[in-house]
């Protein structure tokens, strides 16, 4: 069943997106449509590349080369939600502050390490259980 490798990382995504959105209304206490797409807990990127690397680990074993592609790009995909993206949300903070004049920059772009160790978890548990209903 080659759509599992489809349905594995779109149900990461509604997962993880599902679990942000929660978690942000408790916070703000009240529905948060406003925070979609700002980065939070947990990382969507993570939780998608992480249950394609997972799933194609249950199918196609770890020592296959798409098992390597697929870890690989995950690995990029994290650092890049740790790293360049929240230096990106750090100079949006820095340019807000020096112009009133623009329209403000969304600040919140990047990912601090426990949000993508929640997207690690919660894409690893999705391709988990999606492959245990599928065998």
């Amino acid at each position: 069943m080659k759509w599992i490798y489809i349905i594995t990382p779109f149900s990461a995504w509604v997962i993880a997106g599902g679990v942000k959105f929660l978690i942000n209304s408790i916070k703000s206490r009240q529905l948060a449509f406003h925070q979609i797409g700002y980065g939070g807990m947990p990382s969507s990127h993570s939780a998608i590349v992480c249950s394609v690397a997972a799933m194609t680990a249950f199918r196609e074993g770890v020592e296959s080369s798409v098992f390597v592609v697929a870890l690989t790009l995950a690995f990029v995909v994290m650092m890049d939600a740790m790293d360049l993206r929240r230096k990106i949300g750090q100079h949006a903070e820095r340019l807000n502050l020096l112009s009133s004049d623009f329209p403000k920059l969304r600040e919140r772009v990047g990912h601090k390490p426990v949000e993508v160790l929640a997207g690690v978890l919660t894409g690893i548990f999705t391709a988990t259980l999606i492959h245990t209903i599928a065998q």
